[in-house]
């Protein structure tokens, strides 16, 4: 039994669901662009219009005004390089791999965050959790093999996310309760931009096109929406019903390769990715019975 209402629990799977679409749809425009725009472009660009949107969020709900320690400032700024190392390395990943593939790596993070959170903060980490998290390591590398034109070095471009987004994660959890999440996340936005305008003056960017501008404005806003779902999950229901829906993320990003790519992952990636969500889900729902106890 939870602790939460059906009801609750069903509001927040929905918006778990939406929140994992609203991230498959960005990483979906953002690939769209990879022949036609330079990374830094792409990241600049849609960095600005990302930041503009989550900066009129954080203004209308008064969040403008931010009284943090030197403490957590430190870690905003431990999670802020975490977020633009992620975009960089996934980014650069899923401009050469099928985007299935890319976000299949990524669904390792649970995995990773347990395993990190139990050498570098003291957390605790049984032998079950242990042994599933290595299982999940397997299922990784069942994903990133070297494939029959040999091994896909964007590949460890998408291990690298995962290390950034575990820094990214782990910087999070020493946060303060009292600090405004999007205010966080506007924070991050701009270090993106910052990043993308770096990588920008060594490129020869393209000219924006109709079809390209679409494209940024919808991965924008897909991925400012992604955010404010993640914000208001965790205000509804039991976690330990929601969080195993963000799994989900992995079935849009399958229906959006073949879609709009062509692209379906093969059977040992599916078996691969179908291991290191077990793993993670298994280790989640270990972790809540720990806390019950």
């Amino acid at each position: 039994m939870t602790g939460a209402p059906w009801a609750d629990n069903t509001r927040g799977a929905a918006l778990m669901t939406l929140c994992m679409a609203g991230y498959a749809l960005n990483d979906t425009c953002i690939k769209a662009l990879a022949d036609t725009m330079p990374l830094g472009q792409v990241l600049f660009l849609r960095g600005v219009l990302t930041s503009v949107l989550i900066g009129a969020w954080v203004g209308c709900h008064g969040l403008w005004r931010v009284h943090l320690s030197r403490r957590d400032w430190s870690r905003v700024a431990l999670r802020t390089l975490g977020e633009v190392g992620a975009a960089y390395f996934f980014i650069s990943a899923l401009f050469h791999m099928p985007l299935a593939n890319a976000v299949a790596v990524l669904q390792a993070i649970p995995l990773t965050v347990a395993l990190a959170a139990a050498l570098f903060l003291g957390e605790p980490l049984g032998w079950r959790r242990l042994s599933a998290i290595l299982l999940g390591f397997v299922g990784v590398l069942l994903i990133i093999r070297p494939g029959p034109d040999g091994f896909n070095t964007y590949a460890l471009y998408a291990l690298m996310a995962v290390a950034a987004v575990t820094l990214r994660d782990l910087s999070t959890r020493r946060l303060d309760g009292s600090v405004p999440t999007m205010t966080v996340v506007l924070f991050a936005s701009l270090g993106v931009t910052v990043l993308g305008a770096g990588l920008g003056g060594s490129e020869v960017w393209t000219p924006v096109t109709a079809q390209a501008a679409t494209l940024l404005v919808a991965s924008a806003a897909f991925i400012t929406g992604a955010y404010v779902c993640s914000v208001m999950v965790m205000r509804v229901g039991d976690i330990g019903v929601i969080a195993p829906f963000r799994y989900t993320g992995l079935l849009w990003s399958m229906l959006l390769g073949l879609l709009a790519f062509g692209d379906f992952p093969g059977p040992v990636t599916l078996l691969g990715a179908g291991i290191v969500v077990a793993a993670g889900v298994f280790t989640f729902y270990r972790e809540r019975a720990l806390a019950r106890r």
